[in-house]
């Protein structure tokens, strides 16, 4: 009998790449993908699916909103967060929406298989680097970074995002605040460090770490 995998994923590439991945594979099939969250809300609840992939960044309502509003009405049904934002904000909150699991979109195939199965089973899959990012989260910070200790916490967030390379915008996606706010700390940050770029404030945190 296959697992029953829906799809919630704004980006039709992705999206039909994903369903053709899941159907051509033996044990797994793929007949219902969705392009909003709004569209999920709506049907998943009467499609008694055995795992769902959320994509977080939809455009309108957030993958882990999408997840949030669901799975009280699905508890049976499990959804594997498959996306490309890495901060710890993103990962706390998907698995408070109810997630069971957290991978990447640069999983290979054959991993992203293996954690549908995982999680159909009663595993917990996640990408090995967001593994350690939530081991990290549980261990104190590092005291001797005066430059970062500098920072409050948001603000030390942000600058992680700055040097992963996202932009305002997609920091303000991830960490659920407006670009406005984000560059109203990025500014506090530059102030606090005593830089003028994102590139010295991030030399100045990370030094040759980055």
């Amino acid at each position: 009998m296959s697992i029953r995998v829906g799809i919630i994923e704004d980006e039709k590439q992705i999206r039909e790449s994903l369903t053709i991945l899941i159907n051509g594979s033996e044990g797994f099939s793929c007949e219902n993908t969705f392009e909003t969250a709004e569209d999920a809300i709506r049907e998943i609840p009467y499609l008694a699916l055995d795992v769902v992939l959320v994509d977080i960044n939809l455009g309108g309502s957030s993958g882990i909103d999408c997840v949030a509003k669901i799975k009280p009405s699905c508890p049976n049904t499990q959804f594997l967060m498959c996306t490309s934002y890495e901060d710890t904000n993103s990962i706390f909150n998907a698995l408070k929406a109810g997630a069971s699991g957290y991978i990447t979109k640069t999983t290979q195939p054959s991993k992203l298989l293996d954690s549908i199965t995982d999680i159909y089973h009663g595993g917990s899959p996640m990408s090995s680097h967001i593994a350690r990012r939530i081991v990290q989260s549980f261990q104190p910070a590092p005291s001797d970074n005066t430059e970062r200790k500098k920072l409050s916490v948001r603000e030390q967030e942000i600058i992680d995002l700055l040097a992963k390379g996202l932009r305002y915008k997609e920091i303000g996606d991830a960490l659920f605040i407006s670009t406005e706010t984000v560059r109203k700390h990025i500014r506090n940050t530059y102030e606090k460090l005593q830089v003028n770029s994102a590139i010295e404030a991030i030399n100045k945190v990370f030094g040759d770490k980055v």
